[in-house]
């Protein structure tokens, strides 16, 4: 019996199933624990930026992957946080930014709304895979951290990885992001996310 089903069981049983409450409580409590596992082996780096004003995300229903595009080189988010302040922007416009040799780094809060994709921004999280992606491809370490950041995404927001919940920038806006190196492997990707997401679930 899984571990859902068995909580479920007890519930019922020692309540008569009659205390809905008790019910919503372990329901929550088991969200709880998905969430947690979900996270297990995916390393966030925290970088401490400091942002203008913030306006939280109401909605999530959808992930759209980025590239930096103008450069090719190992920029920290950091370093894109101060060229979008230069911008006039609050901060770093992605919510996180995988390094060239897999790192997560954290970029705006997850849960508030980004500046990355417009017109999209109210109910996206983005992620941004550093290099440029019309030129190279990215390496086979930021394809492992993206595949495992996405399975963690999905699950913190009760989606599925798919194409219908996994994007790139392109599929919503008229630029060449997340450049075509990197948009043909967007399957590939989805498919890292799934197997992460199927291997955690309980």
């Amino acid at each position: 019996m899984k571990r859902r089903e068995f909580l479920k069981n007890i519930t019922f049983f020692a309540l008569g199933g009659l205390i809905m409450p008790s019910l919503i409580m372990e329901e929550r409590a088991e969200a709880a624990w998905q969430v947690k596992e979900a996270w297990a082996g995916v390393k966030v780096k925290p970088t401490y930026l400091k942002f203008g004003a913030l306006e939280n995300r109401e909605q999530t229903d959808a992930i759209v992957v980025h590239h930096i595009g103008n450069t090719d080189a190992d920029v920290s988010a950091e370093t894109v946080h101060s060229w979008h302040q230069n911008q006039g922007w609050s901060g770093i416009g992605y919510h996180y930014l995988i390094r060239k040799d897999g790192t997560i780094e954290q970029g705006r809060p997850r849960d508030t709304v980004g500046a990355h994709c417009y017109g999209e921004n109210w109910h996206t999280v983005g992620i941004n895979i550093v290099g440029n992606f019309e030129e190279s491809q990215p390496m086979a370490a930021q394809m492992e951290s993206a595949g495992r950041l996405l399975s963690a995404l999905c699950i913190n927001y009760g989606l599925v990885p798919g194409d219908d919940t996994i994007f790139g920038h392109r599929d919503f806006n008229d630029t060449a992001c997340p450049g075509r190196n990197l948009y043909a492997r967007m399957p590939e990707l989805v498919q890292k996310a799934r197997k992460f997401y199927f291997g955690r679930r309980p």
